[in-house]
């Protein structure tokens, strides 16, 4: 079956199946085995020190690869800074000409990556923040429904609302975001407006991801239920696993008085990466998961599973195909 979109077309990519940066996750060999599945997966800029050591991954990358692959620049407030700058110019100089943002507007970085040729994809949670980023020059929007793992803002709309909305509201590309995992989530969507998906959490029970097969097993031992809400009471939520930190985070913000400082320790990522997804302690702190749990069951290889969500995706379309007369 041929999945032609916007999306196909425009990243020359042969389903319209990304993989979006994912901190701890979107390594060189992962992003590099979703391109050559047929998908679009990005490498984590921030998981690199600096410039160079992203042009370092982005060579890697095109090493193991001759097709498309982006960078994720995800573009949050740090009380250390972070060098957006250099792996933008980084992005640059490896020819990379696909950008997904997240966090806030890449208003700044704009100029310089049209300038360059590189086409933006930025992520957002909501229809005015959409609408807001096209204005300032996006050239893709995905759309991050409240299934998502990782921040799906504070509105708590789910996507099978807030993808048609989004259509409706901008007049470029849209990918869906939040629950997807299958070739059904795929079909769906389609149908809902959007000319592709992004999948997080699927392609971590993948061979390739380099984290821990206690993390992986854990997805696919995971259902719909097993993730829980943190940071609610500070206006920054996000949707992790559940286990037995992030139930102590969501304890202790009952309390609406109390302040990040009271979990800080808790929900540090450096200790979710090195003990969660490094070790394989599954206790050992937070890690990011989406409700699309539910759908996972096995852990295949990136290849296997991109033939099989186009192949789900037929099997869908023909149903769909013998209800409608």
């Amino acid at each position: 079956m041929m999945l032609k979109t916007r999306i196909t077309e425009m990243f020359g990519i042969d389903a319209p199946i990304l993989m979006g940066g994912m901190t701890g996750v979107g390594y060189g060999e992962l992003v590099a085995a979703v391109a050559n599945a047929g998908a679009l997966g990005f490498i984590t800029a921030h998981m690199f020190s600096d410039g160079d050591a992203l042009l370092a991954e982005i060579k890697k990358v095109r090493s193991l690869t001759d097709r498309p692959f982006g960078v994720n620049l995800t573009l949050l407030p740090s009380i250390n800074p972070i060098p957006y700058d250099e792996y933008r110019e980084a992005i640059i100089a490896g020819g990379v000409t696909i950008v997904e943002t997240a966090g806030r507007a890449p208003t700044d970085h704009l100029p310089r990556l049209k300038e360059a040729g590189v086409r933006v994809i930025h992520k957002c949670t909501s229809v005015r923040h959409a609408v807001s980023a096209v204005r300032k020059g996006v050239d893709v929007i995905s759309i991050d429904g409240f299934e998502c793992a990782g921040h799906p803002g504070e509105d708590d709309v789910g996507l099978v609302v807030l993808l048609p909305a989004t259509v409706d509201a901008v007049d470029v590309p849209v990918i869906a975001s939040g629950g997807m995992a299958d070739g059904r989530g795929l079909v769906a969507a389609l149908a809902l407006g959007a000319d592709g998906v992004n999948m997080g959490t699927r392609f971590c029970a993948t061979q390739e991801a380099a984290i821990h097969e206690n993390v992986k097993h854990k997805i696919v031992e995971n259902t719909e239920r097993d993730t829980v809400l943190v940071g609610r009471t500070l206006n920054n939520t996000a949707r992790v696993a559940r286990n037995a930190v992030s139930e102590q985070v969501a304890a202790i913000q009952t309390d609406p008085h109390k302040t990040f400082d009271d979990v800080r320790e808790l929900m540090s990522g450096a200790r979710g990466r090195s003990e969660v997804l490094a070790a394989g302690n599954m206790d050992g702190g937070i890690w990011t998961a989406g409700q699309s749990q539910a759908l996972v069951h096995d852990i295949p290889t990136c290849r296997d599973l991109v033939a099989r969500i186009v192949a789900e995706a037929e099997m869908a379309a023909k149903r769909i195909g013998r209800i409608v007369v």
